[in-house]
C-alpha cells in the first residue's frame, strides 16, 4: 500500500498541488535532505577517526602517507560517485513518467554494470598506484606505507561502487534513511576495527584500510539485501542479472560526464598534492587532516536533492516546479545549510580542533593555514554542486562537466604554473581552491539561465 501511495501520490510529488505552495516543496527538500546531510557528516566521523587513530597511535609518518593518497583516492571515489547521479537520474525519470514496467530491467542493469566496474577499477588503481604517487611527488621516505594502504583500500573499490549504485537507486523513489542506517553500522564498525588493528594489534596504516575495506563490504550486503527483500519493482534478484544496453547507455549519458567530472576534479588535486608535497611531510600531514574539516563542511545533500526532485518532474514536464527546486536547493545549498555554521565553529576554535589528529605543533601550522584559507569559504561548492545537479536532471550533464573541469583542472594548472611560482608560499597555494569555486560557480550558474530559458521559449 505504501508503495502505491509512493507512485500515486508521491514522496517527490509528481503533481502541481494547488496550494503547493513553496513551503509544502521546501519541507519536502529540506526532509529528503536530511537524511544526506547527516549521512555527509557521519561519514566525515568515521574517516575523522581513521586519521585521528593514524595521527596519534602510528605517528606523523604514517599520517602523511595516507596523506599523500588523498588526492589518488578522490579520483576514485569521485568517479564512483559521479556515476552514481546517472542510476539515481535515469530511475527518478521513469518514476515521473510513471514507467513502472521498465524499473526492473534498469535496476538490474545498474546493479550488474556495478559489480563489473568495481572491478575494473579495482584493477587499474592496483596498476597506476605506484606512478601516480611517484608523479605527485610523494616522498621516498613515506612510498612503501603509502603503496600498503592505496592496495589495501582498492580491494573495496568493488563493494564501494554497488553501495553507490544501490543508494543512488533507493535515493530514486526518495528513500534516503536506509542508506543512512546502513552508513552508521558501517562506520561503527570501522571505527571498532580502526582502534582494534591499530592500537591493539599495531597494523599502522594497513590496519586503516583493513578496516575502511570491511566496512564497505558490509555497507554493500545491507543494501544488497534492502532491494533483495523488496515486493515491488525495486525488488533485486541475482538470477535477472543481466546488462540491457538501451537501459546502460542512458544511465551512462548521464553518468560518464558526471564521473568524469568528480575523476578529473580530483586529478587537479593531485597536481596541487604535488605542490603540498614539496613543502614536506609536515606540510603532508597537516594538509590532510585540515582536509577533514572541509569534508564536514562539504555539504551536497542539496545537490543530490536537486537531480532526484528535478529528473522527476522534468520526467512529468513540470518545468516550473523543476525552477523552484533548483532556487531552493541553491538557497539551502550555499545559504542556510550546515555549512557556515560548521566554518564558523571551526575557525573559533582551531586549536582544539586541530589538536584532535596531532601533537606536533609542526604538523597543526600546515594544518591551520589550510583550514583558515580554504574550510572558511566551503559553501561556495553549494552553487556549482546545485546547479550542476540541476542540469543533470533535465538531461543536461556535459556541460556542467567541462566547465568544472575549465574551472578546477585547468584554471588550477594555470595557477600553479604563475601565481604559486611567483608566490610560492603555503598560504597561495591554498587559494587557487575558493578562486576555482568561484569562476566554476559563476559559469555554470549562466549555462542554467541560458538552458531554463530556451526550454521556457519551446513551451
Amino acid at each position: 500500500m505504501h508503495q502505491e501511495l509512493m507512485w500515486k501520490r508521491g514522496f517527490l510529488s509528481m503533481e502541481a498541488k494547488p496550494a503547493s505552495r513553496k513551503s509544502f516543496l521546501a519541507g519536502k527538500l529540506i526532509l529528503f535532505a536530511i537524511p544526506l546531510a547527516f549521512s555527509s557528516i557521519l561519514q566525515q566521523l568515521f574517516n575523522s577517526a581513521d586519521v585521528a587513530v593514524v595521527g596519534r597511535f602510528a605517528g606523523s609518518n604514517a599520517l602523511a602517507a595516507v596523506g599523500s593518497c588523498v588526492a589518488l583516492v578522490g579520483i576514485f571515489v569521485n568517479l564512483i560517485v559521479g556515476l552514481a547521479v546517472g542510476p539515481n537520474a535515469a530511475l527518478a525519470n521513469l518514476i515521473g513518467q510513471n514507467k513502472r514496467e521498465k524499473i526492473s530491467g534498469m535496476l538490474h542493469t545498474i546493479l550488474t554494470f556495478g559489480a563489473v566496474l568495481g572491478i575494473v577499477l579495482m584493477g587499474v588503481g592496483m596498476l597506476t598506484a605506484r606512478t601516480v604517487l611517484e608523479a605527485s611527488g610523494t616522498p621516498e621516505s613515506v612510498m612503501a606505507d603509502a603503496l600498503l594502504y592505496i592496495r589495501i583500500y582498492f580491494l573495496g573499490l568493488p563493494f564501494m561502487v554497488i553501495y553507490n549504485f544501490g543508494a543512488a537507486i533507493l535515493r530514486s523513489y526518495g528513500d534516503t534513511r536506509r542508506p543512512l542506517y546502513y552508513l552508521i553500522i558501517s562506520g561503527t564498525l570501522n571505527v571498532i576495527l580502526n582502534l582494534l588493528l591499530v592500537i591493539e594489534f599495531h597494523l599502522g596504516v594497513a590496519g586503516v584500510a583493513i578496516a575502511t575495506t570491511i566496512s564497505n563490504m558490509v555497507s554493500t550486503v545491507m543494501v544488497i539485501s534492502c532491494l533483495h527483500r523488496k515486493r515491488d519493482e525495486f525488488r533485486f534478484e541475482f538470477h535477472k542479472m543481466r546488462i540491457e544496453w538501451k537501459d546502460l547507455k542512458r544511465v551512462l549519458m548521464i553518468g560518464i560526464p558526471a564521473g568524469i567530472q568528480g575523476a578529473i576534479f580530483s586529478v587537479s588535486n593531485v597536481f596541487i598534492q604535488s605542490g603540498i608535497n614539496s613543502f614536506g611531510e609536515d606540510a603532508i600531514a597537516g594538509s590532510s587532516l585540515a582536509l577533514n574539516f572541509e569534508y564536514f563542511t562539504y555539504d551536497i545533500a542539496f545537490a543530490q536533492a536537486a537531480v532526484t526532485f528535478t529528473s522527476q518532474n522534468f520526467g512529468a514536464g513540470n518545468l516550473k516546479r523543476c525552477k523552484k527546486i533548483f532556487w531552493l536547493c541553491l538557497a539551502f545549498g550555499f545559504g542556510f545549510g550546515f555549512t557556515e555554521i560548521l566554518s564558523i565553529i571551526f575557525m573559533i576554535w582551531d586549536d582544539f580542533f586541530v589538536s584532535i589528529y596531532t601533537v606536533s605543533e609542526a604538523v597543526a601550522v600546515y594544518g591551520l593555514i589550510r583550514m583558515h584559507h580554504v574550510c572558511s569559504l566551503e559553501g561556495l561548492t553549494a552553487t556549482y554542486e546545485v546547479e550542476s545537479a540541476a542540469l543533470r536532471g533535465m538531461d543536461k550533464s556535459l556541460e556542467p562537466s567541462i566547465i568544472t573541469i575549465l574551472g578546477t583542472v585547468v584554471f588550477r594548472l594555470i595557477w600553479l604554473v604563475t601565481v604559486f611560482r611567483m608566490f610560492p608560499t603555503y598560504g597561495m597555494l591554498m587559494n587557487v581552491y575558493v578562486v576555482s569555486w568561484i569562476l566554476t560557480g559563476g559559469a555554470i550558474f549562466v549555462v542554467y539561465v541560458l538552458y531554463m530559458r530556451k526550454l521556457e521559449r519551446q513551451i
